[in-house]
């Protein structure tokens, strides 16, 4: 009686053990979350100071991490002062890009580290006459001081991106001048901007809202 029941919790162990194991080997592996910084993204536009605005909008991917030419796997976009998402719909600003992903926009105030996850967060879309990323100074990225004509984003602010395929990213715009000086002259302010520098962390797990590569 004995031996058969030391024969039994062997035979039970052996099951359990192997059960285990295939359970691990079913568990996908994650990729890695990507921490980067986004240098001298170019988004320049025609008009302004009284005329009507125009040119077509620099897209970017958080999965490639570069400007892209697509007109579907593209996550944000950016004309001077205004950044689109790709998800809703179009605003009535003149050429912009068609919405034809689930993109969308959580803005968070805290610092870049503190912002960890996606989950629980409420995202915006662009729709009619209505962005996601608010435009005019003290709205929604930046502050403009008509005394030197310069561009800073508010600190604090982070943008939790939803991506056009449903993925996360967060993001912390740094500068909206070339090489992202850390004094903006005159000269800066009157020759080298339109050119964004940000932060950003990227999700590329579906279905993964961590934030952090910690």
């Amino acid at each position: 009686m004995k031996t058969t029941f030391k024969l039994f919790s062997l035979l039970f162990m052996l099951v359990a053990f192997v059960a285990c194991s295939d359970d691990e080997d079913d568990t996908p592996d994650l990729a890695a979350v990507e921490s980067s910084t986004a240098s001298n993204i170019e988004a320049p536009q025609t008009g302004g100071q009284g005329e009507p605005v125009g040119g077509p909008f620099t897209k970017f991917s958080f999965e490639t991490g570069a400007v892209t030419d697509s007109e579907t796997d593209w996550d944000i976009a950016f004309r001077g002062l205004t950044i689109l998402v790709n998800g809703g719909a179009v605003t009535g600003t003149a050429e912009e890009p068609t919405r034809n992903g689930n993109g969308g926009v959580a803005i968070e105030t805290g610092t870049f580290t503190s912002v960890t996850s996606a989950d629980g967060l409420a995202f915006d879309q662009d729709a009619d006459g209505a962005l996601a990323i608010p435009g005019g100074s003290d709205n929604g990225w930046y502050n403009y001081n008509p005394a030197t004509f310069t561009v800073t984003p508010i600190p604090g602010k982070i943008f939790v991106v939803r991506t056009h395929d449903g993925k996360y990213a967060k993001m912390e715009i740094l500068s909206y001048y070339k090489d992202a000086p850390s004094e903006i002259t005159e000269e800066i302010a009157s020759n080298d901007f339109r050119y964004y520098t940000f932060n950003y962390v990227y999700n590329p797990n579906e279905g993964e809202t961590t934030l952090t590569t910690e």
